[in-house]
């Protein structure tokens, strides 16, 4: 968990740096053209991995044959799916009113595709033995690179290319350093038996992954089709910053907590104490970090960058308050899959999906309508329809994660709720001290150290036993 977390925050510091840069250099239209193409680049990297990789975690002992076979088929699909959309991209260009500036970005930045794929088994393998000092230099090291290159190009007048050559940079620096450090190497066998094997789980898991990925980048694809690039710009760097949050606390309980509980599914009160200390350990850390981000929203845009983004501010706003839930499906999912429910976890997510189409389909209409001042009215309206579904999915969700592991719902709520309660009081403490501040930069420092000092201190008060195990293990590296 320190050691994700290290990579988390490391990873995000220097991600923000390069963001912050290219947003305050770039034009609106920059980032709604390479948005267009990550559209079809998400679905492609999901496509290579396919599932695999959960099997391998989810799986008590792979085998190095089965550890090769994964990263020869990933590779093989990468190089396929390239290809593909290689010869794809003037279509790609014509959707998008046919703007044939995206013919040359698509053919360039999809070669990371091929670079990420090589370096998934690699990061899987530590991640199942829980060490992952290695995977967090590897990306600290490729965004400082892809960063580096990055600005260096926006400052030069590349524009869009800026981010490509970001993206290309960071993905290969991060794969030769996963390989040049690794002691593995794969076998030259391919096992089809192997395959077969993770199939029915990883089957399940690259359904469920390509469902998630499709409601994350569907707003994109219909948002630059139906208001234009413009429009798309503002909500990817809405999108950016917000999962700067929601992505990084998700990522680090999949790949801290399901290890674990996969060790333990056999072991049933074992398994109900890890999850008890791992909702209050979420509890604690997403509620003050996701409510105090979307109270903070205005003074962290005008700190970063002036009043460029202002549009993006309530967009912001929305998706953290969306991505509150999303975090809590996502430990919920990891709940079912370290118990093998691979079957649940589809169910739930074309749940999900058939609420979230509902929800699309209603607001659709409105989607290219603005306001005085306000040209993401219709995104505003897109948002709100999705954080109705993602509210009733999480409740779903909650009731077969409840179900299939035994524990209480009781359990699952007193676990979570001191950690919102107190949120919720500190909040408007922290918009009441903030608001004698007309300095955006002072009003964001004065309202965050008063949360990080009113939530620490009124833990500490209470005798928060989650937050004296957060912080022993810090420092001392052990749980109590």
């Amino acid at each position: 968990m320190k050691w994700n977390l290290v990579d988390r925050v490391a990873s995000q510091v220097l991600y923000a740096v390069t963001g912050i840069v290219l947003a305050r250099e770039l034009p609106h239209e920059d980032f709604g053209l390479v948005g267009a193409v990550l559209i079809f680049q998400a679905f492609a990297s999901l496509f290579v991995d396919s599932g695999f990789s959960y099997a391998l975690i989810q799986r008590k002992r792979p085998s190095r044959l089965d550890y090769s076979t994964v990263l020869w088929f990933n590779l093989f699909m990468a190089v396929l799916l390239y290809l593909v959309l290689f010869a794809g991209a003037p279509l790609i260009a014509w959707f998008f009113s046919n703007d044939l500036r995206l013919i040359p970005l698509t053919r360039v930045i999809c070669i990371s595709i091929i670079l990420n794929a090589s370096a998934i088994v690699q990061a899987n393998r530590l991640m199942k033995a829980m060490d992952v000092r290695m995977i967090a230099a590897s990306n600290a090291l490729g965004l400082i690179v892809g960063g580096v290159t990055g600005i260096a190009m926006a400052l030069t007048g590349f524009g869009a290319w800026a981010i490509v050559w970001q993206t290309i940079v960071t993905a290969a620096v991060k794969s030769i350093v996963l390989w040049t450090s690794s002691h593995w190497r794969p076998l030259m066998r391919f096992s089809w038996r192997s395959l077969r094997s993770y199939f029915g789980i990883g089957s399940r898991m690259m359904l469920t992954s390509f469902l998630n990925t499709l409601f994350q980048y569907i707003y994109s694809f219909f948002i630059g089709y139906k208001a234009g690039l413009g429009s798309l710009g503002y909500y990817t760097q809405s999108d950016k910053w917000s999962k700067m949050g929601v992505t990084s606390l998700t990522q680090v309980l999949t790949s801290s907590f399901l290890p674990a509980l996969s060790a333990v599914q056999d072991d049933a009160v074992r398994y109900s104490l890890m999850v008890s200390k791992m909702n209050r350990f979420t509890a604690y850390l997403l509620f003050p970090t996701m409510f105090g981000l979307m109270l903070m929203a205005t003074p962290v845009f005008h700190t970063l960058f002036g009043t460029k983004w202002d549009p993006s501010i309530i967009l912001f706003q929305l998706l953290l308050l969306k991505g509150v839930f999303t975090v809590l499906n996502s430990l919920y999912t990891n709940y079912l899959l370290s118990l093998g429910f691979g079957s649940d976890i589809v169910k739930l997510e074309i749940l999900r999906d058939t609420v979230a189409i509902i929800a699309l389909g209603v607001t659709f209409p409105f989607l290219a309508l603005t306001a005085p001042g306000d040209p993401v009215y219709g995104i505003r309206i897109l948002l709100w329809g999705q954080l109705v579904a993602t509210v009733l999915t999480w409740l779903a969700t909650l009731v077969a994660t409840v179900r299939r592991t035994r524990i209480p719902l009781g359990r699952y709520i007193t676990d979570m709720m001191p950690y919102l309660a107190q949120t919720l009081l500190i909040v408007p403490v922290m918009w009441y001290v903030g608001y004698f501040f007309e300095l955006a930069w002072m009003k964001l420092i004065v309202e965050a150290i008063t949360g990080v000092v009113l939530y620490v201190g009124g833990n500490k008060f209470f005798g928060s036993r989650i937050q004296k195990e957060v912080l022993t293990y810090f420092r001392k590296g052990k749980i109590m």
